[in-house]
């Protein structure tokens, strides 16, 4: 497989300094940046994942996150010393993909970059040399999406999703007729076991996938909640928005 680049934006060397050796030792490629600034001059789409400090001078990492979704949906990680349910809601609500608070394992980090990368289709042809994909997809009420890939196109115009965005609506456009509970739609979707502050977590994916594939996010009838179950994609005469 072809390697796979990741941008470390940490402005604590020695945190910086493990982080690459590490997943250099894993065979990525490594670009580095002290600073938001320096991060968002990096970046570019040849990166596959980029691994964000939150706290960091100047420009955040949350802002950083920001500014990034404008042009890429990369898989972003957070790195934070703030653990506080809040702080990860705003982490996810700028755009990142998973959190992970300091201090943390290499075990632990490894894990959640592979997870990431897992099911990360890379764009403008960044795939396996000489690989010859072939498209699979679904459709259905306006929505179009890529099995294989992260593509998903609403009324003939193509989306940005980030990678947990489409894993979710990948899930229950493949189970349309089923009700996904919030805990069993976070396992299945994160890969870890849940707990009753997750549920933020999957609040604030869902809200943020409806603004990108709903006419009108206050009344969804794609991404429907069936109240006191869970959700489900377009369903029927008990969903609400």
């Amino acid at each position: 497989m072809a390697e796979q680049t990741i941008l470390i934006a940490e402005d604590d060397a020695e945190i910086r300094d493990g982080v690459r050796i590490l997943l250099a030792g894993e065979g990525y490629r490594i670009l580095e940046a002290e600073n938001g600034t320096q991060a968002l001059k990096r970046f570019s789409p040849e990166v596959d994942l980029v691994i964000l400090d939150v706290m960091m001078p100047g420009m955040s990492g949350l802002r950083v996150c920001e500014e990034l979704r404008k042009i890429s949906t990369v898989p972003i990680l957070f790195l934070t010393a703030k653990s506080q349910e809040s702080d990860k809601l705003l982490g996810l609500t700028a755009g990142g993909d998973d959190y992970l608070a300091k201090p943390f394992s290499f075990a632990e980090l490894s894990a959640r970059v592979k997870a990431l990368l897992r099911r990360y289709c890379v764009y403008q042809g960044k795939t396996r040399p000489g690989a010859v994909p072939e498209v699979k997809r679904i459709s259905s009420h306006g929505v179009e999406l890529e099995l294989d890939c992260n593509r998903v196109w609403v009324d003939g115009q193509e989306v940005n999703l980030t990678e947990t965005e489409y894993k979710i609506l990948r899930l229950l456009m493949q189970n349309p007729h089923r009700i996904f509970p919030v805990q069993t739609l976070y396992e299945l979707v994160w890969n870890e076991p849940y707990y009753y502050v997750s549920n933020g977590t999957v609040m604030v994916h869902i809200r943020n996938l409806r603004t990108k594939i709903e006419r009108d996010p206050q009344t969804p009838r794609r991404i429907c909640t069936v109240w006191g179950k869970g959700y489900r994609f377009a369903g029927g005469e008990d969903d609400h928005g």
